[in-house]
C-alpha cells in the first residue's frame, strides 16, 4: 500500500495487547488472538487504513515490561493479524529487539514512542528493514504525572521555553539520529507526541497549532485518541471521550494532520472523511 500524503487522511486503528491499557481496551484475557484477529477485522471493515500493535502501556504513570515480555504478547497476534489483514501492520515499540521481531513475524512500520532515543539499536533496525518509521516527541518523567482515579493520569508542572518550538526542536534531532544511521528521509513520519510530557493546555495548544509543524516537510501523525487532556477538559471518563477525540481530529485534519490514530475506527472514519471532503 502506498500512501500519497495530501491527498486524504489515513487513520490507524489501535491494537492494544495490554493488561494495563489508559482506555480500558487491553486484549490480555481470554484467546487474546482471536480478539485480536476479530478486532483487527472489524477495524479494516470500518475503514481503517493502518493498525497499530503495542505491547507495552505507555499510560502516565505505567511501568514498563522487558523485551521478553513485549514479545510474547505481540509477536504471536502480529503473525495472526497478518495472515487475517492486508493493510500496514505498525509495531508500537520503542525497543530495537521487539521491533526486529515484529518485522520478521509481518509488521511493516515501527512507531517509536521514544523517537529513537531510548534504545541506540533501534535506528539501524528501521533502517536496515527500510521501512516508514514514526518518532515521536516525549518528554515523559514519572515525577510530573498526577493520578486521578476515574480521569487516569496527567501530566503537570512540565515547562518548556517555546513549547511548539521545543518540540519542533527535539523532533528534528531524532530526524538527524535516523538520518545518520540511514533511515531514508521518505520512511519518517512525526508525532508532536500529545499526551507525552505535556500539561492539558499544552496538549490543547498542540492540537490548535499543528500546522506548525508541517514547516518540518514530513508527515504528520496525531494521536489524540481518548486522551486525559479530553477527559480533564470534559469530565469524562476513558471509554466516554469518543466525541471529544473527534472534535480533536477534525480539528488536526484541518491543520494538517495526514494520519490519526484512534481506538473508535468507525465514527472516526466518519469525522476524517467528512473533514477530508471539506478541507481536501
Amino acid at each position: 500500500m502506498t500512501l500519497e500524503w495530501g491527498k486524504k487522511t489515513y487513520v490507524m486503528g489501535i491494537l492494544n495487547v495490554t493488561p494495563d491499557s489508559f482506555s480500558g481496551d487491553g486484549l490480555l484475557r481470554g484467546n487474546v488472538i482471536d480478539q485480536a484477529v476479530a478486532q483487527a477485522e472489524q477495524f479494516v471493515a470500518d475503514g481503517a487504513d493502518i493498525l497499530d500493535i503495542g505491547g507495552q502501556s505507555t499510560r502516565p504513570g505505567s511501568q514498563p515490561i522487558e523485551a521478553a515480555e513485549e514479545m510474547k504478547r505481540v509477536i504471536p497476534v502480529i503473525k495472526a493479524v497478518r495472515q487475517a489483514v492486508q493493510v500496514p501492520i505498525s509495531v508500537d515499540t520503542y525497543l530495537a529487539s521487539v521491533a526486529e521481531a515484529a518485522l520478521e513475524a509481518g509488521a511493516d512500520w515501527i512507531n517509536d514512542v521514544w523517537a529513537l532515543r531510548m534504545d541506540a539499536d533501534m535506528a539501524g533496525v528501521a533502517a536496515r528493514a527500510d521501512c516508514p518509521i514514526v518518532l515521536m516527541h516525549n518528554r515523559s518523567k514519572p515525577k510530573d504525572v498526577v493520578q486521578e482515579e476515574r480521569l487516569g493520569g496527567r501530566f503537570v508542572g512540565v515547562e518548556y521555553d517555546d513549547l511548539i518550538e521545543d518540540i519542533k526542536r527535539e523532533l528534528m534531532e531524532s530526524v538527524e539520529l535516523a538520518l545518520t544511521a540511514g533511515i531514508k528521509e521518505t520512511n519518517i513520519i512525526l508525532d508532536p507526541g500529545v499526551g507525552f510530557g505535556k500539561t492539558v493546555s499544552q496538549n490543547m495548544r498542540i492540537v490548535h497549532e499543528l500546522d506548525q509543524f508541517k514547516s518540518l516537510r514530513f508527515p504528520i501523525l496525531l494521536g489524540t485518541s481518548r486522551k486525559s487532556f479530553i477527559g480533564y477538559t470534559l469530565d469524562l471518563s476513558p471509554d466516554d471521550r469518543m466525541e471529544g477525540t473527534a472534535a480533536t481530529v477534525a480539528i488536526g485534519i484541518d491543520r494538517g494532520a495526514d494520519i490519526v490514530r484512534v481506538h473508535d475506527v468507525k465514527p472516526i472514519v466518519r469525522v476524517a472523511r467528512m473533514t477530508d471532503a471539506i478541507v481536501r
